[in-house]
């Protein structure tokens, strides 16, 4: 196997790899939120619909980002699920003294069950918007009527606090996986992992709560 292999296939090998896309996917959730809050800019959605149709007017290009952006979540799906099984079994079997380095935080403690909730929600995202032909006809319209059940909004929000709990410690995980943890940065990259995992959550959030409430 070579150098590369051997280093993939190492415990902090796939930590940095498991860093390294989910800073990607949160480049992506900065977008897609920019993205979705042209839903505020006017009642009628046209903003949004405009915005939509700018997607799909790069046409192959546009397939090609969403199978890079899938091949990204299953990769981190698969590492975080991966990495998940060996610790347990490593604490299965007594190897060494159990590593509490850094304090818990309740972040850290739920990253697996915050991971699920989160790869619930995408599923269901991904059903709801872009595998459904109502969305493709008119985006807005969609939007505004997937929201107008309160339980389709409590699913969202539910799925957005989870995804605030999870970034609270994914974020400043993936760079102390990187090797990146000096003492100065520490402190910087904490407070924007918290911004992160509040300002995320809270404007994909206030999405359905608008739309419903306004409605």
């Amino acid at each position: 196997m070579s150098k590369l292999g051997d280093c993939l296939a190492s415990s902090l090998g796939k930590k940095a790899v498991m860093a390294v896309t989910g800073l990607l996917l949160v480049g992506f959730l900065i977008a897609h939120l920019a993205g979705n809050l042209t839903l505020y800019a006017d009642a009628e959605g046209r903003a949004f619909d405009a915005y939509c149709a700018q997607l799909k007017s790069f046409g192959p290009l546009l397939y090609v980002a969403e199978v890079l952006l899938a091949l990204l979540f299953l990769v981190h799906i698969y590492l975080g699920v991966r990495l998940t099984l060996e610790n347990r079994d490593a604490r299965r079997s007594g190897y060494g003294i159990r590593n509490t380095r850094g304090r818990q935080t309740l972040g850290s403690a739920t990253m697996f069950v915050t991971g699920t909730l989160v790869l619930g929600f995408l599923i269901k995202h991904l059903l709801d918007y872009r595998l459904n032909s109502a969305f493709d006809a008119g985006p807005a319209a969609a939007v505004r009527a997937s929201f107008r059940q309160p339980l389709g909004v409590a699913i969202y929000v539910i799925g957005m606090a989870a995804l605030g709990l999870h970034l609270s410690h994914a974020f400043r995980s993936a760079f102390q996986s990187l090797g990146l943890s000096h003492p100065r940065l520490v402190p910087l990259l904490e407070r924007t992992g918290l911004a992160l995992a509040i300002a995320l959550p809270l404007g994909f959030a206030s999405i359905p709560l608008y739309l419903h409430f306004a409605s």
